[in-house]
């Protein structure tokens, strides 16, 4: 028929929805930014008798995390359900623990302002991501 258009496709070219490709990205984008919460927090929150050595453990825990958790979202996004698991749970996990450290710790006046930017943008990414993982669509695409 003249002038009928197709509805809109909820799923890529590819054959998946585009809520996995839209949660990846949420995810991708949350995940420099929680990342610099942490580097603030930790470069600026007081830590007695703590040696360089703590430092850089705690550095290269935040690698190896990030690392993680950008792992479980290309699995995710290959259709493998329990990254999508996983990294709800650590998210979660993330976002109570972030909210709660906004009100708890006390920091100086700039690195107050940077981290909460940090953390409070990546806290609702995440949420968005984890809220886009779990919809229909989604879940039947990760049948991994």
């Amino acid at each position: 028929m003249a002038g009928v258009t197709a509805p809109p496709s909820s799923t890529a070219p590819s054959g998946r929805p585009e809520d996995i490709d839209t949660g990846f990205w949420l995810w991708i984008a949350a995940l420099p930014l929680m990342v610099i919460g942490y580097v603030i927090d930790l470069s600026t929150t007081r830590l007695p008798n703590a040696s360089g050595f703590i430092y850089a453990v705690s550095g290269l825990f935040v690698v190896v995390i990030a690392a993680v958790v950008a792992t479980f979202a290309v699995l995710m996004r290959l259709g493998y359900r329990w990254p999508r698991t996983v990294l709800t749970a650590a998210g979660l996990t993330s976002v109570f623990y972030s909210v709660a450290s906004l009100f708890t710790v006390d920091r100086p006046e700039l690195a107050a302002l940077g981290f909460a930017a940090c953390t409070i943008i990546g806290s609702v990414l995440i949420v968005g991501g984890i809220v886009l993982l779990h919809r229909k669509d989604t879940h039947q695409y990760l049948t991994r």
